[in-house]
């Protein structure tokens, strides 16, 4: 009821155009095993308020800056709108999802008093049995306006509503059961309700008569329809779709069997086409249903194998074209990349939950593999929260099967998200795990050396750079001994990129052409353009701002050409520093202000804050100095947001020194004092 009652307020309160933004429903799963986490909702918040999926941030703190920000503009621009968070399990669930501007609004339903959130306080109270009789006639009037049965059987239709304790669902099941049979008495079915079996208690409210009602209806479903039902129910993730009911099935569903539940009010109908959600209640019902029998126990498990099977042959099929170059001919399962794309949106939080099955030991090796098949869709998306908690889980898994090769895959994945995610202690240790774990397994120096290589981008990133040169050392001599040139390139780039931070520039430049030399057939362009702008690095380091110009402007082309825009905003900004020292002030603005916006649309924050920092020093260059302290402000509220204290000093100390150099300006404009 509580659901119900907040959509015809929101949908009434759209019609006043209260709400010109736009009304957004999240719903929160606040009754279920495993609520929505508040970031995976900010994150379904941030695509329906039109952000593209790979242009969300990386990390939770970016993610809740960006969702408020969107609603900043939203508001400018559309006016306020309306968040309906729907089945909140508490209040720091809720809290994450509240916008800043004041002009916005968000309506919350939850079984819980969230006292914390400060918020008014509606409660609903239990339908009385005049309102309970009503919404019972209504629904069966809606079918069939001519129905007299609840007017003259109207003791027995009370008592129907008292079974189904007052309960807005079990009421419309009630209707349900009265409408597939028009000739039955309302006596026959109080009668029936009366009779079931309650011996599971699991609702707090009306549990006699929810149970009876829940069982009552499924005693009218023939053998597949409830057994699809079960299947729906039990299914990973908030709603399910034909072609995961089907996967579960093991073959084509029985005709019109879904619509049979969906009349029955077993299931409800999403505004996608051909998916299903399952009430929380009702899915409780299914839940104990399947643990107190034996055989359906079994059943689920065997639909379970089949499900996990299937999700990894298409997760399998999408990563093969997320990997292949554009125009690469498609696997059977998909059309084409955003086909691919598509499916992976609609299916994440499905497959999420399905990773979680590696917990149970039956399923732990299908879901490890449907982990490991997720990471290029992680990268893509830029869901680097998803990929640490599916491979915290995948590490786990296969540990407990004994599998060293697969715990230790999932541990250098592992690494690589946390390292995105700038935990980056946590990701050295995950790396060195990995390489534990690969020193088990014979064969595998391909694989190590992409973690030493992993474990020393992480190490750069702590500035630990002499243990990063050892670790891209180690990933170069692993990648040789294997025969493996992309992965020798790669670790020669990673160590020349840690010698420029050491201001080794010849040893720098010689390992960054070692890399380029290994990377001349053009099938690595993403690889071939790192290498290359790492050279721009050296060559503007040692006096050479032409040639560094050039490299970072062909760095900067290609990739764009492969629509790499985070790369494709560092290497404008490199570019700059180039343009700046070669004097041209106004070109170097152009492309740190282009920049800015890639960087802002992907989400990434850390480079965002590197390109304003560097932004104000072009600023300073143009004698602009008050904007150039705007720039270096910005900076340090980024690095301080994103606990970055090495860069949070230099841009603090470059705000100041700006600061008193704008403070100047005015005086020397104004006559007005210094600003202290």
């Amino acid at each position: 009821g509580k659901t119900s009652l907040a959509l015809h307020a929101a949908h009434a309160a759209r019609h006043a155009d209260w709400f010109p933004g736009g009304v957004y429903f999240v719903d929160l799963h606040g009754a279920e095993d495993h609520p929505v986490a508040p970031d995976n909702a900010v994150q379904a918040l941030l695509r329906a308020l039109g952000v593209a999926p790979e242009r969300i941030p990386p990390t939770p703190d970016e993610r809740a800056g960006l969702y408020r920000s969107v609603l900043e503009r939203t508001a400018r621009a559309r006016g306020p709108v309306l968040l309906l968070a729907d089945n909140a399990a508490a209040s720091s669930q809720v809290v994450p999802l509240l916008p800043g501007d004041p002009a916005h609004r968000v309506l919350i339903t939850s079984r819980n008093v969230l006292a914390q959130l400060g918020a008014q306080q509606v409660r609903l109270p239990m339908l009385t049995p005049d309102a309970s009789l009503e919404a019972l006639a209504g629904a069966v009037a809606a079918a069939a306006c001519d129905d007299r049965r609840l007017a003259r059987e109207e003791g027995a239709a009370r008592e129907v509503c008292r079974l189904c304790g007052h309960l807005p669902l079990a009421l419309q099941i009630a209707a349900a059961l009265l409408i597939a049979d028009p000739g039955k008495p309302v006596a026959e079915l109080a009668d029936e309700l009366r009779d079931v079996d309650t011996r599971m208690e699991y609702l707090d409210d009306g549990e006699r008569g929810v149970r009876a009602t829940f069982d009552l209806s499924c005693r009218r479903l023939a053998g597949e329809q409830a057994h699809l039902f079960r299947l729906m129910a039990l299914a990973p993730g908030p709603d399910v779709s034909a072609e995961t009911l089907a996967a579960s099935h093991g073959g084509p569903l029985p005709p019109r069997a879904v619509d049979a539940l969906v009349r029955a009010h077993l299931v409800e109908p999403r505004n996608a086409r051909g998916r299903w959600r399952v009430h929380d209640l009702v899915r409780a019902y299914a839940v104990a249903g399947m643990r107190a029998d034996e055989g359906l126990r079994l059943r689920w498990e065997e639909a379970r194998t089949r499900l996990l099977d299937h999700y990894g042959d298409r997760v399998a099929e999408a990563r093969k074209l997320l990997l292949a170059s554009a125009g690469t001919p498609a696997p059977g399962g998909f059309a084409d990349r955003d086909a691919a794309l598509a499916w992976l949106d609609a299916e994440r939080t499905s497959l999420m939950a399905a990773t979680a099955w590696a917990a149970d030991p039956g399923h732990a090796a299908a879901a490890v593999r449907l982990a490991l098949g997720l990471g290029e869709y992680f990268g893509r998306r830029r869901l680097f929260d998803d990929a640490v908690v599916a491979y915290e889980q995948a590490v786990h898994a296969a540990r407990r099967l004994g599998d060293r090769f697969d715990e230790a895959k999932s541990a250098n994945n592992l690494g690589v998200a946390l390292r995105r995610t700038r935990r980056l202690e946590e990701s050295a240790e995950a790396c060195r795990a990995a390489l534990r774990a690969y020193e088990e397994v014979s064969g595998t120096e391909e694989y190590q050396a992409r973690t030493w290589y992993s474990l020393g981008d992480t190490l750069g990133k702590l500035r630990r750079f002499d243990e990063a040169a050892a670790a891209h050392g180690e990933a170069a001599r692993l990648a040789g001994r294997a025969g493996d040139t992309r992965a020798l390139a790669r670790a020669e780039n990673g160590r020349g990129y840690v010698l420029l931070h050491q201001s080794r520039f010849t040893e720098a430049r010689t390992a960054l052409e070692r890399a380029g030399a290994l990377l001349k057939d053009g099938d690595e362009p993403f690889l071939e353009a790192l290498v290359v702008n790492n050279l721009g690095r050296v060559l503007r380091h040692t006096g050479h701002p032409e040639e560094a110009e050039s490299a970072h402007r062909r760095a900067r082309d290609a990739f764009a050409r492969q629509e790499e825009r985070e790369a494709e905003g560092t290497c404008r900004n490199e570019r700059a520093l180039a343009l700046a020292d070669l004097g041209e002030f106004a070109a170097a603005l152009e492309e740190q202000r282009t920049a800015l916006a890639l960087l802002r649309d992907v989400g990434e924050r850390h480079r965002e804050a590197t390109v304003s920092h560097d932004l104000g020093l072009t600023l300073q260059g143009l004698g602009r100095h008050a904007e150039a302290a705007e720039a270096y402000a910005h900076a340090a509220d980024l690095f301080a947001d994103l606990r970055d204290p090495y860069h949070l000093g230099r841009a603090r100390e470059r705000l100041a020194a700006a600061r008193a150099l704008a403070g100047k300006d005015r005086q020397e404009d104004t006559g007005a004092p210094p600003e202290r």
